[in-house]
């Protein structure tokens, strides 16, 4: 009897989990719009324009994934979220993804329940001081105020660096980066630290960007990315393989501009055929349609349209590829195969 009873438990765990599993892709085509949790606002990454319409890298990300689901890029309703609502907001369901600057580690992804999808943005931790401080490295802080996010990972960071070069701090807590922002230029902290790539954000949208500094030090490792609920793994390859399709789409060479021609017939390429949906049953697989990753691709351009558009050396951001180039040109970036 106990041990038909424990079956039966394990049953129902089994209907259950296999009920989480599937949710979400179906909640997000029932629903028509996919709900995405994003930064409160940090140029270049997440932000809305003037119109209240929202851009930026992670942005993109969003829009892809609401192209392949739902045939539209602008299905998607934007929720901001600070350092310390990011999780509730995805582990209540009031969100589907994470698409904000969220450092993928061990204890969000084991003690947390979350399954980071992917890395798109190979990242550090560092410090930007005003430049009339005379600071040229961050070994030269001892008894600086700090300008720093609550509920991020940089806290920590911030603690084993001065820890390790046996110099002293004072934080200046804050909820989000507009708050930083506001507090840094105020004079209320002495530098300001977060991910290298948000400062370079934050530096940008100063009405006089010069006087300031980025210092050198990165002090951590950074890999940031989408993330989902633990349990829900068809919609976790969702989300996975649509940036992937990102990555894949710009190292064969498929863009924005001529996506709609290699589309529309097969052509000598099998992984290009498989990714685009003129052979192979890819997007049965996922539960989507066949052109899934060429609505993705459209939606916003392949990754490195995406991050030359929003952050990229030319844009006000201003940042290098660097570890984010693709593998073939020395960078991090790498998708599995498709196929």
């Amino acid at each position: 009897m106990k041990k038909s009873v424990f079956l039966g438990a394990l049953t129902v765990a089994g209907l259950a989990a296999g009920a989480a599993a599937a949710g979400t892709l179906d909640d997000v085509k029932a629903r028509g719009k996919l709900n995405c949790g994003v930064t409160t606002g940090l140029v270049g990454f997440a932000a809305p324009d003037e119109n209240g319409r929202w851009d930026g890298f992670d942005v993109g990300v969003c829009r892809a994934v609401a192209a392949a689901v739902l045939g539209d890029p602008d299905a998607v309703e934007f929720v901001p979220t600070t350092g310390k609502t990011r999780f509730t907001a995805l582990a209540s369901g009031e969100i589907d993804v994470l698409a904000r600057n969220t450092t993928w580690t061990f204890s969000r992804d084991v003690d947390l329940k979350f399954t980071f999808v992917g890395v798109n943005y190979y990242n550090g931790q560092g410090f930007m001081v005003p430049k009339e401080l005379g600071v040229s490295s961050a070994k030269e802080l001892d008894g600086a105020t700090v300008c720093i996010q609550t509920g991020t990972t940089t806290e920590l960071n911030l603690a084993d660096f001065f820890r390790a070069n046996n110099i002293s701090y004072e934080p200046v807590p804050i909820e989000t980066n507009a708050e930083g922002q506001q507090q840094y230029l105020a004079g209320a902290c002495d530098t300001y630290t977060t991910d290298a790539s948000g400062l370079a954000a934050t530096r940008a949208s100063f009405e006089n960007p010069a006087d300031h500094v980025v210092l050198p030090e990165i002090i951590s490792k950074e890999p940031l990315g989408p993330l989902v609920r633990h349990g829900d793994d068809e919609w976790g390859d969702v989300v996975r393989w649509t940036l992937n399709a990102l990555i894949a789409a710009e190292e064969l060479g498929i863009t924005s501009a001529n996506i709609g021609e290699l589309s529309a017939a097969a052509g000598d390429n099998p992984e290009v055929n498989r990714l685009l949906g003129t052979e192979g049953n890819l997007g049965e697989m996922l539960g989507l349609d066949a052109d899934w990753a060429v609505k993705a691709v459209q939606a916003g351009g392949n990754y490195g349209e995406l991050f030359e558009k929003n952050i990229g050396e030319n844009s006000p951001v201003g940042l290098a590829r660097g570890l984010n180039a693709q593998w073939t040109d020395g960078g991090l970036l790498y998708s599995p195969p498709f196929r």
